[in-house]
C-alpha cells in the first residue's frame, strides 16, 4: 500500500480514459468568467488543468484522501458529497461520477469504493446530482457530466429531462468495453 503523510494514493481515484474525456471536454467548455466547480476530484487533475482558464474553481470529494491530496496541490478544496453543505451557485459543474453497474459482492469498504460504486444500475449517484443541479446552476450556466454505455444513455437523459434540463452529447470515447460520453446539461427555457 503507498502511504505519504497526508493520504493514501491507492484510496485516490487515478485519471484514466473518463478523466481525459471529461477534460477536453471541460478544455473546450471552461470560459474566462466561469465560477466553476469540480464535484468528485479525485487527484485532482481537471481542476489542476481547467483553473487557469476560468475564473475560479472550487474542488470537492467525499473522499478525505482525495480532498489532502489535491489541496496538498494549493487548490481550494473542500469535503462533500455532491452539492452537501455547498452554497452559491456556479457556471460550470463538472462531474465525473460512479457510474459503472456495481453489485453487493463488488462493493468495498475502502474509501475508493465511492469513485466506482454505481449501484445496481449505475446510475444511484447521478440521479442524486440531476436532482440538485439546477439549483447550484447560475442562470446560462451548464454542467458537463461524464457517463458510461453501461450506465444508459437513454435512461439518463430521461432522468435529466425530468429534471427539466437540456441534454446535448458534447463528446465520445470508445474503451474496450464501453462507450464514455459527456453529456452537456442546462436548465431548459420554457417559451
Amino acid at each position: 500500500m503507498l502511504r505519504t503523510l497526508e493520504y493514501q494514493i491507492d484510496e485516490v481515484y487515478p485519471p484514466r480514459e473518463d478523466t481525459y474525456l471529461l477534460l477536453r471536454a471541460a478544455l473546450k467548455e471552461a470560459g474566462a468568467d466561469d465560477v466553476t466547480l469540480e464535484i468528485g476530484c479525485g487527484s485532482g487533475l481537471i481542476t489542476q488543468e481547467v483553473a487557469p482558464r476560468v475564473k475560479s474553481i472550487l474542488a470537492t470529494d467525499i473522499n478525505p484522501h482525495a480532498v489532502r491530496m489535491v489541496k496538498a496541490k494549493g487548490f481550494e478544496v473542500v469535503r462533500a458529497d455532491l452539492f452537501s453543505g455547498l452554497r452559491g451557485k456556479f457556471d460550470l459543474i463538472l462531474f465525473n461520477p460512479p457510474y459503472l453497474p456495481t453489485t453487493d459482492l463488488e462493493r468495498t469498504e475502502q474509501w475508493i469504493n465511492f469513485a466506482l460504486d454505481g449501484g445496481e444500475d449505475g446510475r444511484r449517484t447521478i440521479r442524486r446530482f440531476l436532482k440538485g443541479l439546477s439549483g447550484h446552476l447560475r442562470p446560462g450556466g451548464r454542467a458537463l457530466l461524464l457517463i458510461s454505455s453501461l450506465t444508459g444513455l437513454r435512461e439518463v437523459r430521461s432522468m435529466a429531462e425530468a429534471e427539466g434540463l437540456d441534454v446535448r452529447d458534447v463528446a465520445r470515447h470508445r474503451c474496450f468495453f464501453e462507450l464514455l460520453h459527456v453529456l452537456r446539461l442546462e436548465v431548459a427555457h420554457s417559451c
